[in-house]
């Protein structure tokens, strides 16, 4: 065992075997099935230790679980699997501090994992920058650990006047220009802002989009904006879209981008919300139903959530970056350092990291949208292949959802983004429909996956955005 800050080696032996395998990743081990597995071998041994893990996030919101380990003995499966769960709340609910209740070493051990040169040292640095408090890690008996403390907050759904939707992804930009609830013009752009230093480029590509959509309208009432990355207050903490900007010109030109943005068109409402929640947003108001997880599959894995009352939670829920693979040879996330993390399952990432194994060769040369549309063309085609790509990412999709499950209340989840469209996406929901039907047929009964139709699949954020701010009309 490596537990100096280095990787945790992989600990699973209780035969969680997934009764869906694909050839293209037979080393594929679903977190749903491997923590099912751990907690049953807890729970057969007749020794079990509790463990209570708190995250708090912005204005004292808290987000609490309570968990077992074994009480004597595999040390190194208890350090694992309590990694994996702190990473995957803190990455679902957000936080700048962890406050952790159970057996000494293993607050220790995460403790140790979130400071500099620790294993978690880019998800520390990125929750501090994301609620500009330092990120710590408090040890205590359980008795101490705050129980949950949320509060949620209605979005969108204001479809007066004329508006404006913005979806800022990372390979294309959507807008839609909307008229009492009615998309009267949407366009798609490609643009490349992720390999771009210049944060201008940026600002360009935003304003030339918002006065697009605005020459289709007698004017503009409001703009709603849906990008991936975190937002407060309409300004930009933490977004993959300025990856290559140096800090010092994201400080001075990135955080108020948007804002300035739309100043151009004048002194107009707007609001800006992470892609993910757009998502879900997007799902609730075409189904007419709350408890919607959205998951939009492009660049990366966006995911957000309505809750019951259809509102959002103000959790974090960037997924991109929860462990949904337990197979430590999975292939690294560059930017935060990880294996088997969602980013690389549910995005363009996951169809060229497969394309090879399929038989595919893709020229080095095309962007990773250019690849990605390589793949769906050949699938369009009848081929084999790029069809066992899309079976596969359906099958982590099963998976995981049962993983997702234990964090959020689902009745809904709705998939967007542009892996999904042609028959690619039809295939990903079938496939991940069976994997639940089979392995989990409790949440199949519950759960209803779904495409949104073709049109929406590609353009509904920048529609849904439209209707995120309040106006006075």
């Amino acid at each position: 065992m490596n537990n100096d800050g280095g990787v945790i080696m992989s600990y699973f032996n209780f035969n969680a075997k997934p009764k869906f395998v694909s050839e293209l990743d037979k080393g594929f081990r679903p977190a749903a099935l491997e923590n099912k597995a751990f907690l049953e071998a807890v729970e057969k041994s007749g020794k079990s230790a509790s463990v209570k893990i708190a995250v708090e996030r912005a204005n004292g919101q808290v987000s609490t679980y309570n968990t077992v380990i074994f009480a004597e003995g595999k040390t190194e499966e208890n350090l694992f699997y309590i990694e994996r769960f702190v990473k995957t709340i803190l990455w679902i609910h957000g936080g700048w501090k962890v406050i952790i209740g159970g057996p000494q070493y293993i607050g220790d051990y995460i403790k140790k994992a979130y400071t500099n040169g620790g294993l978690r040292e880019f998800d520390a640095n990125f929750m501090s920058r994301i609620y500009e408090k330092e990120f710590s890690v408090i040890c205590t008996n359980i008795e101490n650990v705050p129980d949950s403390n949320e509060s949620t907050n209605p979005i969108g759904r204001h479809l007066n006047g004329c508006r404006i939707g913005l979806d800022l992804g990372g390979s294309d930009r959507k807008v839609s220009a909307v008229i009492d609830g009615k998309p009267v013009y949407s366009e798609e752009v490609v643009w490349h802002p992720k390999t771009q230093t210049d944060p201008d480029y940026h600002y360009k590509e935003i304003v030339e989009a918002l006065k697009t959509a605005a020459s289709h309208m007698p004017r503009v009432d409001a703009v709603g904006v849906s990008a991936a990355g975190v937002y407060v207050d309409n300004r930009v903490m933490v977004a993959s879209l300025f990856l290559k900007v140096s800090d010092e010109l994201f400080n001075k030109k990135v955080k108020d981008i948007l804002i300035n943005a739309v100043n151009e068109l004048g002194n107009i409402p707007l609001e800006v919300a992470n892609d993910g929640d757009v998502t879900a947003l997007a799902g609730s108001i075409d189904l007419e139903d709350t408890n919607v997880l959205g998951l939009a599959m492009g660049t990366s894995e966006a995911g957000g959530y309505v809750d019951g009352k259809g509102n959002i939670t103000g959790w974090l829920n960037e997924l991109a970056f929860v462990p949904m693979d337990y197979n430590i040879s999975a292939m690294v996330d560059e930017w935060s350092g990880d294996y088997g993390c969602g980013v690389k399952y549910f995005s363009q990432d996951a169809v060229i990291k497969l394309a090879p194994a399929a038989g595919i060769k893709l020229d080095s040369n095309l962007t990773p949208a250019e690849k990605l549309k390589v793949v769906q063309e050949l699938h369009e085609k009848g081929d084999a292949g790029a069809a066992k790509i899309f079976e596969t990412i359906g099958i982590y999709l099963g998976y995981t959802i049962a993983y997702y499950a234990n964090f959020y209340d689902i009745k809904h989840t709705l998939i967007l983004g542009r892996v999904t469209s042609g028959k690619g996406g039809n295939i990903i929901i079938d496939k991940a429909t069976s994997v639940l039907k089979e392995e989990f047929p409790e949440l199949a009964k519950k759960i209803n996956m779904q495409l949104p139709d073709e049109s929406n699949r590609r353009v509904g954020q920048s529609i849904a955005a439209a209707s995120l701010p309040k106006t006075n009309g």
